[in-house]
């Protein structure tokens, strides 16, 4: 029986003995003609031997190396690689001058919204814009106050700033000051869905929570005045006079797109050949600005 301090030295030795009869075996299978042979260190040759150069490339091969293999990627893909990374829905919807309101009036919505149109005007001041709302509002669903009444003057102002022709189309709700953005399109081009909805509220004061009288009292007068702007506005988008929408939004007022038409909040109800979206790339176009070639069979 071997020693102990001698077992090391066996296992090792046969781990190498192991790896040379793989080795063998591997190369045997490549070439009917090789008949080298790795036996404690030493060539032996046979009856037939491989010319030098192929010798070198089979030793050299991953088979008959220790090192991980290593995989150079193709140029197939890269050829095709887009240059820049392919636009994303809302850039999508912006190449056709289409800005989407799908959220309540909360900041981030409002800088987006406000971006966009200063863009639009930017890349051209003839074309129009079209403004596509399902939004509740300043507040949630529920009614509970998310936004600043401001968050909507903030888009209606940008709406008369830029100058370009604006194109409103209501889906889905348009409520509160949602609604007031609908009504504040171009004449004849406020558009609703032939079953969306529309609603006009006061303005909605979040939870005071532990104020002072004196900071109610601040709040409740600037409330009034968001309610004058409010009223105002409406005023010039349905021609109806301040007082009787003043009457009007003491409850909430619920249109469908025929009141909504009939109360002037809205136009028209759209349909398949209406104009509301400008003309769309075709996808050799959108491939092309993406950075992606195509090559020719």
């Amino acid at each position: 029986m071997p020693s102990l301090f001698l077992l090391p030295h066996l296992l090792q030795h046969s781990r190498i003995y192991s790896s040379r009869q793989a080795l063998n075996r591997r190369l045997s299978a490549t070439s009917h003609t090789q008949v080298w042979r790795v036996s404690s260190g030493r060539r032996t040759t046979g009856s037939h031997i491989l010319p030098e150069r192929q010798r070198k490339r089979l030793c050299a091969s991953p088979i008959a190396s220790t090192s991980p293999a290593s995989a150079n990627p193709g140029t197939s893909y890269n050829e095709h690689k887009p240059k820049t990374p392919p636009p994303d829905l809302p850039s999508l919807l912006l190449d056709s001058r289409i800005v989407y309101i799908g959220m309540p009036l909360v900041p981030a919505v409002t800088e987006l919204i406000v971006s966009e149109l200063l863009y639009l005007q930017y890349a051209d001041q003839k074309k129009p814009c079209y403004i596509y709302i399902n939004s509740t509002g300043c507040t949630r669903a529920d009614g509970e106050v998310v936004g600043f009444e401001t968050e909507a003057t903030a888009i209606y102002d940008t709406m008369k700033y830029i100058g370009n022709e604006i194109y409103t189309v209501g889906t889905g709700v348009a409520v509160g000051q949602a609604c007031v953005l609908l009504s504040a399109g171009d004449k004849g081009k406020r558009f609703m869905t032939p079953h969306a909805t529309a609603m006009l509220h006061q303005p909605r004061v979040p939870s005071t929570g532990e104020r002072q009288a004196t900071e109610l009292n601040i709040k409740w007068h600037e409330t009034l005045a968001q309610k004058k702007t409010l009223l105002n506005v409406l005023s010039k988008t349905t021609g109806h006079s301040v007082e009787k929408l003043d009457k009007d939004m003491r409850r909430p007022l619920y249109m469908t797109a025929a009141d909504a038409i009939q109360y002037g909040v809205a136009d028209k109800i759209v349909t398949r050949d209406s104009k509301a979206i400008a003309d769309v790339l075709s996808a050799s176009a959108w491939d092309s600005a993406a950075g992606l070639v195509q090559k020719s069979i």
